[in-house]
């Protein structure tokens, strides 16, 4: 590695990891500095490994956002802890998210507790949401999770509050990540903001419109799959049109309704919420075929996950 003008370059993998619903997406999409991970108030949105990767003159920071870790009650819970308990052996660095409006349960202890087996990765602790707490508060947080840290035989690299909301403390935040990673050469292209293929960002971005103000029991069951997408022939080249064609797979016809809405009023509020965002991210007008599908009891079926990408 050639230093530039006298200075290394770093570069490495930063992994987030919490409970669901910890602000672990948001403070991905806030580092980044654009949406690249969707975020919903709806526990379990995240299912795959989207990084996020920060570019700078010194470095680059590679995150990698993980579904959060919970205790498995079906088969698709368990592929989703697998998944994480592989990424986090992988990784230079793996960062805890602890909301400050909580006090650190359970969950957190268990969550603590798998990445005190992960012996040759550095650890950090964040807590997240500090705009939602006293300053008063926030201090008694950072204490409870410096015992966590001594009660689980975890040493703390750096314990950090941040608002990814308000980005009070993010631009430091990502100085003490970078600070933590190796000298390396820069592992992506400049511009790129994140290597999950477009397909998934895109499922991910029509997943996220279908939550939207959705009732408890469906995001689960949510699946989305992009059954096709290239840009249309005989278009001239000042005016593309790429074509996506969308399936949503659901486990029961009662859900289909809701998804469909009445009329299908709310399918297209799915498909114009998605589209907008998916043009954004793209930066090319789209023309967006969403159709709804039941795929009975699909998160305890091994074929069925696997068809859908588990």
């Amino acid at each position: 590695m050639t230093p530039q003008d006298g200075h290394s370059h770093k570069s490495g993998f930063v992994s987030f990891v919490g409970r669901p619903n910890a602000g672990k997406s948001t403070l991905t999409n806030a580092l980044v500095g654009t949406k690249v991970v969707i975020t919903s108030d709806k526990p379990q949105t995240t299912r795959t490994v989207v990084r996020g990767i920060v570019h700078r003159e010194d470095a680059q920071l590679i995150l990698v956002d993980t579904p959060g870790l919970h205790r498995p009650r079906t088969l698709l819970g368990e592929r989703l802890n697998d998944l994480v308990k592989t990424t986090l052996g992988e990784v230079d660095v793996v960062a805890v998210c602890l909301p400050a409006n909580e006090k650190p349960g359970p969950g957190d202890r268990f969550i603590v507790n798998e990445m005190a087996k992960v012996k040759r990765t550095t650890k950090v602790a964040i807590a997240t949401k500090t705009d939602l707490v006293t300053s008063e508060q926030l201090g008694e947080h950072l204490l409870a999770i410096q015992r966590l840290g001594e009660e689980t035989g975890t040493e703390w690299a750096e314990i950090v509050p941040v608002s990814a909301k308000s980005g009070d403390q993010v631009a430091l935040l990502q100085d003490l990540l970078v600070g933590l990673l190796p000298e390396g050469p820069q592992l992506y292209p400049d511009g790129d903001l994140s290597d999950a293929p477009e397909e998934i960002l895109v499922a991910e971005l029509i997943r996220e419109a279908a939550l939207e103000g959705l009732r408890d029991e469906l995001p689960h069951s949510i699946a989305v799959v992009v059954e096709e997408m290239g840009l249309r022939e005989d278009r001239p080249e000042d005016k593309p049109l790429l074509d996506i064609h969308a399936n949503l797979y659901v486990e029961r016809d009662s859900q289909k309704g809701i998804i469909i809405g009445p009329k299908g009023s709310r399918l297209k509020t799915i498909g114009t919420t998605s589209r907008k965002q998916i043009e954004a991210l793209l930066g090319t007008p789209v023309y967006l075929d969403l159709h709804v599908k039941i795929a009975k009891d699909w998160q305890r079926d091994p074929r069925q996950l696997r068809k859908l990408g588990f």
